[in-house]
């Protein structure tokens, strides 16, 4: 039974890693009431969202932000989109590419509601997740293959600084 899932009633053990990460955030955001915790979540989960969409961009051109590529495709700035969850409306930047065959899963053309997809990802906040874990959540979200490298470049360019601080 060690591959046993987890369930409210049993959830992972605080570690000092996450009860400094918690502290962290409290610090952070100034949390005081419900309502804060609420917005802190909203701002976690837009900045996550971001950090995808920008990631997934590298990854459909090749090359990174900022770096120069002799490709016949290329950024082509990015489209503001209001996109609606559980913790209410908030903008992000969508990149976009000059042939326009970038098609983000995240935040779809013609779609707004992302409920379904920060009931996943705010969970991973909240439980320290491994890559793997991680990897195979965004693989049954968006029922594509999200390899570790994607996972981890998401990480390293915001989420680990982020922490960090």
């Amino acid at each position: 039974m060690a591959n046993k899932k987890r369930n409210v009633y049993n959830p992972k053990p605080m570690t000092k890693g996450k009860r400094n990460l918690i502290q962290g955030l409290l610090q952070e955001y100034e949390i005081e009431m419900a309502d804060d915790m609420q917005d802190a979540l909203k701002d976690l989960l837009s900045g996550t969202i971001q950090d995808m969409l920008e990631s997934k961009m590298d990854e459909h051109l090749g090359y990174d932000k900022y770096k120069r590529s002799d490709e016949k495709n290329y950024r082509n700035g990015a489209k503001p989109k209001t996109v609606r969850s559980k913790y209410g409306e908030f903008k992000v930047n969508v990149p976009q590419d000059r042939t326009s065959s970038f098609e983000p899963k995240i935040a779809a053309k013609r779609k707004k509601n992302i409920s379904v997809i920060e009931e996943k990802i705010i969970p991973m906040y909240q439980k320290g997740m491994s890559v793997r874990d991680i990897e195979d959540h965004i693989r049954d979200i968006y029922s594509v293959e999200a390899y570790a490298s994607l996972i981890s470049r998401i990480t390293d360019k915001k989420i680990m600084p982020e922490l960090n601080e």
